[in-house]
């Protein structure tokens, strides 16, 4: 039996200029987790940089462990450096 594949495309960006982004083809079913590894990005960030608390797809919020479909842009998202709160208070002075 022939496995069916979909393509993906893993995303970080530092902040600044920086931006990584590696497409790979997986097999379908596959979740977050298993995309990102399979796209060797992680040979490419800062140690640390992959914290499962912080992925996403386009953009919404995902755990590690979700099923991933054809096209999707799964997103490593870093540490706020600034609380957006605090922003937001400092900006209405």
């Amino acid at each position: 039996m022939v496995e069916s594949s979909i393509g993906v495309e893993v995303v970080f960006a530092d902040g600044g200029s920086v931006v990584v982004r590696r497409r790979v083809r997986i097999a379908d079913g596959c979740t977050v987790a298993e995309a990102i590894t399979a796209s060797g990005i992680a040979s490419s960030l800062p140690p640390g940089a992959i914290d499962p608390a912080r992925l996403g797809i386009f953009g919404h919020k995902v755990v590690a462990g979700q099923r991933v479909r054809d096209g999707d842009r799964i997103e490593i998202c870093r540490p706020l450096t600034f609380d957006p709160m605090e922003a937001r208070r400092r900006r209405s002075r």
